[in-house]
Order: structure tokens, then sequence, then C-alpha cells
């Protein structure tokens, strides 16, 4: 979305309500969004997912209340109607998360502790180094790049794939 910091006035002028504003990034974000979906959904699916998505853009743009966090918020609507077209089309979603609230509601508090505990420990040490300084010591992104020597995008990355592996331990 590199080509949308071009575009900063656009998008503040859209957030505002101003409808030709809003068609100039719908324009503007529609091939990012594309090429998102591209790889994130069934080809099948990514025309649809494309339309769904610049319609939700359109109608929730205003709610958003830091417009720093578009492009983050953007690509997270593509993921998630592609998981729901994939969902309705194969009948099958990777993070299923009703499987995941089933799992959690059948925990008490004591087990969940310590099942919790036990995913930790089983994350490899980089992993878990990870999951601590953002999830227990709240550090942002940027710091812990910073503290690791890793670019953000690194930092990211990795704690993704630890949130991943931890949380196919707890419900897997």
């Amino acid at each position: 979305m590199a080509l949308l910091e071009q575009h900063q006035p656009v998008l503040q002028a859209a957030h505002r309500g101003d409808p030709q504003a809003l068609a100039e990034l719908l324009a503007v974000c529609q091939p990012d969004i594309r090429r998102y979906a591209q790889r994130n959904c069934l080809i099948s699916d990514v025309d649809d997912a494309v339309q769904e998505v610049l319609l939700v853009m359109s109608r929730r743009l205003s709610s958003l209340k830091v417009l720093a966090a578009f492009s983050g918020w953007l690509f997270k609507v593509v993921q998630r109607e592609c998981r729901r077209l994939g969902r309705r089309a194969l009948n099958y979603d990777p993070y299923d998360e009703e499987r995941a609230e089933q799992w959690l509601a059948s925990q008490d508090d004591a087990g969940l502790r310590t099942e919790l505990v036990q995913a930790l420990e089983s994350l490899p040490r980089d992993y878990l180094q990870i999951v601590l300084l953002r999830d227990f010591e709240e550090l942002s992104i940027a710091e812990i790049a910073q503290e690791l020597g890793l670019t953000t995008a690194a930092t990211k990355s990795r704690l993704h794939r630890a949130r991943a592996l931890a949380r196919e331990y707890l419900v897997g």
C-alpha cells in the first residue's frame, strides 16, 4: 500500500465522508485488494472477495478510529472475506473459531492456565521470546524489532507464526 501514502489527503477526505474522495480511494486500493485476495482466497472467490471488501470499505471507513491503521484494517477485511468465502465453498476454516470457542468454554481457569503454560513452553525459544515481549510485556512491534535486532516485517511474521503454533498446540 505504498501508493496509499501518496493519497493521504484522499484517505482523510473519504474518512470524513466525501463521496468523490471515497470513489477515488476505492479505485486506488482495488489493485492491492485484488493482489492480496489472490494470495488468500480460492481463485474462484477472488472477484467476489474484492467486491465485498470494496463494499465493506465504503460502508465502514468512517468508523475507522486511527487512519494510520487503514492498510492493516483493509488487509484484515480481505483476509476475513477470503476465509468466509472459503468456509462457504469448502466447508473449511483453517482457523476454526467455533472449535476454539468450544475448547475455551470447556476449560476452567486453572486448566486454561496450565494449558497455556504448556503451549508457551512448547514454542521454540525465539517464538517464546517474541510472544512474551508482545503479549506479556506489551511492547510494540517496533520496540520488539529494535530489541531483537529484526525488521518490523520479520517481527510481525515471527509473532504470527508463534501465535499459530501456540494455537495449534491448544486447539490442535
